[in-house]
């Protein structure tokens, strides 16, 4: 026998450092504290009727999304996007004014969610809230089946802005990530959940290109025929003139949110949006949106090509998603969890000091960047985002560096 059959080499363990087991008592404090936050916030918003009487609605953006079922379920589709009388039956639905809320998704959407129909409002509201973090934390358990999965998918901070707000930022993680999850195991799965998020295409800009980068044909496929799919029933459902309606729509809603957006920049995270507030034009902040845009598709591109690691990847292509798109509210990063997962799935493959930096980025942007915004006027968003992707990035060098074999 020989001395190292004698001796075998010790395996590498991964201890947590005291500075990991502090992180986790922050992430439980938050976890109780954003807790208490939202249930004192949707208290209220029931102080005259299902408003907090300062034209904020019980739900937030929710009221979007349910009025939107409730008049496709009705067969009242053509009011969707008419701004006056969308309002005028959310206004009917809380029982008091409310600010100017509007529904700005395609009408693949109203398909999608016309089971909210079937509920009142305010059942219907939670019914949402739970049902997409069950997704969102069913998928995020499969990107890191380990202790702590439950933890990182409550504290996950753009998650308590996502339920404040009523909004769909879980349902977009479980989709992206979820599809993400479930590429090498089972592809038509993984493009079928990718095609539904067609509801959100500025978030979907970079799947065609990761898929077709990485030959993964039948997950494109898979995508193709499930946005084909869900087009086609939109038009059967709610006629062909709701996608004219919407696009008239959309491009108001893109010129008032996004390249005027005096009202919400705050909340918005993307390249183009910070090139506005540093006083560039619209034209010239989408050219910078442009630039950095493709040279993040051209690194995710050949990190798929040349079959990076899956966590480098996959979690290229969600810091991607981030970059290439003018249209990034701070709920949308509730998927930069699963770039924590990845990161930390298989304890000591990635070195443990930049994962954590990568890690601190994307969950903290979300926290300072609409109060620094709403204090200051800058845009904080390129600033986390930008050095966390090249850090990803900068974990498989060789992969940008060598050939591929």
């Amino acid at each position: 026998m020989t001395s190292a059959q004698q001796h075998p080499a010790p395996q590498r363990r991964f201890v947590l450092s005291p500075a990991s087991n502090l992180i986790g008592a922050a992430a439980r404090c938050w976890v109780a504290i954003s807790a208490i936050a939202i249930l004192i916030e949707f208290y209220g918003q029931t102080a005259k009727g299902l408003t907090d009487g300062k034209l904020q609605p019980f739900g937030a953006d929710f009221i979007n999304y349910w009025t939107a079922a409730y008049l496709g379920f009705a067969g009242r589709v053509h009011e969707i996007y008419d701004w006056r009388a969308f309002h005028a039956v959310q206004e009917v639905v809380v029982g008091a004014p409310i600010g100017p809320f509007h529904y700005s998704y395609p009408p693949v959407l109203i398909v999608l969610t016309l089971p909210l129909a079937l509920l009142p409002y305010v059942p219907a509201l939670f019914a949402w809230l739970i049902a997409s973090w069950f997704a969102f934390f069913a998928a995020l358990r499969s990107a890191m089946p380990r202790s702590g999965v439950l933890l990182l998918a409550l504290a996950v901070p753009a998650g308590y802005i996502n339920t404040a707000g009523g909004q769909n930022g879980y349902w977009t993680a479980a989709l992206l990530g979820g599809g993400l999850v479930m590429l090498e195991r089972c592809p038509v799965v993984a493009g079928v959940l990718f095609g539904l998020l067609c509801y959100k295409p500025h978030l979907g800009l970079l799947i065609p290109v990761f898929l077709i980068a990485g030959r993964q044909w039948r997950a494109f496929f898979a995508a193709t025929a499930t946005v084909v799919a869900l087009v086609g029933t939109s038009v059967l459902a709610l006629g062909p003139e709701i996608w004219v309606e919407y696009a008239a729509s959309a491009s108001k809603l893109r010129q008032w949110i996004l390249e005027d957006g005096k009202d919400t920049f705050h909340r918005m995270l993307s390249v183009f949006v910070a090139a506005r507030r540093m006083g560039l034009d619209v034209t010239s902040a989408y050219m910078v949106q442009a630039a950095i845009g493709l040279a993040a598709a051209a690194l995710v591109a050949v990190a798929w090509y040349r079959d990076a690691p899956a966590p480098i990847r996959y979690s290229l292509a969600v810091l991607g998603t981030f970059l290439v798109t003018p249209y990034l509210q701070d709920y949308d990063l509730v998927v930069g969890a699963f770039v924590v997962a990845w990161l930390f799935a298989t304890p000591g493959r990635f070195p443990q000091t930049p994962a954590m930096i990568v890690s601190a980025l994307i969950l903290l942007a979300p926290i300072f960047a609409a109060p620094v915004g709403k204090m200051t006027g800058v845009v904080l968003g390129p600033l986390f985002l930008i050095p966390a992707f090249l850090m990803v990035a900068g974990m498989a060098p060789d992969v940008f560096r060598r050939p591929r074999t």
